[in-house]
């Protein structure tokens, strides 16, 4: 029995319909959907697949399980992001840690942080083992938590001035959300799954909508109130600029404007007071090639006429201690490179002459020491007598004879290095605080201002953590980014109460009216769906995105 015309007409339409679909099935274009199927199951091929139908789960047992790894694996990861991210502070004080260590120098601290971007950026994609990314980040938080508890304390500050833009991250967040949890709670068939999977999401949201009704932060306040820009003290000089403690270093503080310096001191074994932080000469100095045999040895128990053949500034252009330091003018190179370790007399002269504050730590000789007993005087001989800087320029922070200090060297700035209750500081004419920035609070700047005893914070570095200094009201900070700070006219994040009132209600607003709409979205949709009858040979492509249908049914059977 021959096919009409007709037939034949029909069964080659029917053909070609197959055909358009399969083509399409393969070709259409749908980026997002195909980059997400790629990036998690490496099928790049759009493929057929089956609606799920309301009431069911669209994930198998194993996925499920692995689900909430996956998302335990993005928040450490953004945790550990943020907290590496705003330590940035410390990362020089990081590196020297394990210099110290280790033996030998090199920027750890930018290898964490490009590790811990990679892999967070490519949880973020579903590209690794999430397992990877929870050992990786658990450990190094642990790390963290035990080896150095006072990042944790910088991690605390940084809220104070990144806490209003967090919560719009965070909103910004839970509207991202909102589109699978509305998927999955509208599909449940049961009351009670769709209270599991709903009530916890707006706990977590009403949570962050209420949230900046406790937030504090000084940044956060009314015109005319923020007070004069911290003076800028440079620690050890402009050391990202030039080699530490050098003239070179200190010249650099000075020509972009900074207010004072600080320094580290010593003394030789000739009762020479010379500038030095570490015990040894090997960080510093090329003493590997001059003294190859005594790269252990303390710096105080040599000559000075040993230490003046020591080269204090090829390190710097070969080791290049700070992370993002640019580089340097072929001027200022072979400047570096001729550096010589510094004298204290000659630090205080460069000081009195461009009119500098200066404040020092003093580290006393070993045991066996010829000036064991004898070091301050020698220094204050320095100071009184060699270099006859003002008086008024000195902040004198050594705390152990500061009695005798105050009878022979009246004028001196007298400085605590920790915080006393304010009857002590004034008993002993204590004018300025010298903490350690993590010890920042406003409450208390204010409590010793009121007793005119200023505060000055070491080592701030960032802006934001100056801003924040700025924002408290400290008199003055310690930093090794002098030629960054200065150019600073007003705190970072500085806004008035009414200006955040605003932020905060039209983030609430906005992200409401987003997640409802999405939520109604998916109500609509599903419904819809619902009330269309799916026949048994439909063949859905792409579930609700489908838009072209073959149905097979409609096609003739060719009799043979």
């Amino acid at each position: 029995m021959e096919a009409s015309p007709t037939t034949l007409k029909r069964l080659k339409f029917g053909k070609l319909k197959v055909v358009r679909r399969r083509l399409l099935q393969r070709y259409e274009h749908q980026p997002f959907i195909s980059c997400l199927a790629g990036f998690y199951s490496c099928r790049w091929r759009r493929y057929q697949r089956e609606r799920t139908e309301p009431g069911k789960c669209c994930c198998n047992m194993r996925e499920c399980m692995f689900f909430p790894l996956l998302v335990a694996a993005f928040c450490f990861s953004l945790v550990f992001l943020y907290t590496w991210g705003e330590g940035k502070n410390d990362y020089n004080g990081f590196d020297w840690y394990n210099y110290g260590n280790l033996g030998f120098w090199f920027l750890w601290s930018l290898v964490i942080l490009i590790v811990a971007a990679v892999l967070f950026a490519y949880t973020s994609l579903l590209l690794i083992g999430t397992f990877l990314v929870l050992g990786f980040t658990i450990s190094s938080l642990f790390a963290l938590s035990i080896l150095w508890r006072d990042h944790r304390k910088t991690v605390r500050l940084s809220f104070q001035v990144t806490a209003p833009y967090l919560h719009i991250g965070a909103i910004a967040i839970m509207v991202l959300l909102s589109w699978p949890v509305a998927l999955h709670a509208i599909r449940a068939d049961k009351k009670v799954i769709q209270v599991v999977i709903v009530g916890p999401y707006l706990a977590i949201l009403l949570f962050l909508f209420l949230i900046p009704l406790g937030m504090y932060s000084p940044c956060i306040r009314e015109k005319g109130t923020l007070g004069p820009k911290p003076a800028l003290i440079g620690h050890r000089g402009a050391p990202m600029l030039a080699p530490e403690n050098t003239e070179m270093s200190f010249l650099k503080t000075i020509e972009h404007g900074g207010d004072g310096l600080e320094t580290d001191v010593t003394i030789s074994y000739d009762g020479v007071p010379f500038l030095m932080h570490d015990d040894t000469l090997r960080r510093t100095t090329n003493i590997h090639e001059v003294y190859p045999n005594e790269t252990g040895k303390a710096a105080s128990l040599f000559s000075w006429d040993s230490l003046q053949k020591l080269n204090a500034g090829t390190w710097f252009l070969k080791n290049k201690p700070f992370l993002g330091m640019g580089s340097l003018s072929k001027a200022d190179q072979s400047q570096a490179m001729n550096q010589s370790i510094y004298t204290l007399s000659g630090f205080l002269r460069l000081a009195d002459s461009h009119n500098k504050l200066v404040i020092f730590d003093l580290y006393r000789p070993p045991e066996r020491h010829p000036y064991r007993n004898l070091w301050i005087r020698k220094i204050l001989d320095v100071i009184l007598k060699e270099s006859k800087i003002k008086r008024h320029l000195v902040l004198w922070l050594h705390n152990s004879v500061r009695s005798f200090v105050q009878s022979v060297a009246p004028g001196f700035q007298h400085t605590m290095g920790r915080k006393a209750p304010i009857e002590d500081l004034l008993k002993h004419n204590i004018v300025k605080l010298n903490l350690v920035y993590t010890e920042m609070s406003s409450e208390d700047i204010r409590k010793y201002a009121e007793a005119n005893i200023t505060t000055n914070f070491y080592v701030v570095n960032e802006p934001w953590l100056y801003s924040l200094a700025w924002c408290s009201g400290a008199h003055s900070v310690t930093t090794n980014a002098v030629h960054l700070l200065k150019d600073l006219s007003q705190p970072l994040f500085l806004m008035t109460p009414r200006q955040y009132n605003i932020m905060w209600i039209l983030t609430d607003l906005t992200s409401a009216f987003l997640i409802s709409l999405i939520f109604a979205l998916h109500w609509w949709r599903e419904k819809n769906f619902s009330c269309c009858v799916q026949d048994s040979n439909t063949m859905i492509e792409n579930g609700t995105y489908n838009k072209f249908k073959t149905e097979l049914n409609d096609m003739p059977a060719v009799l043979a």
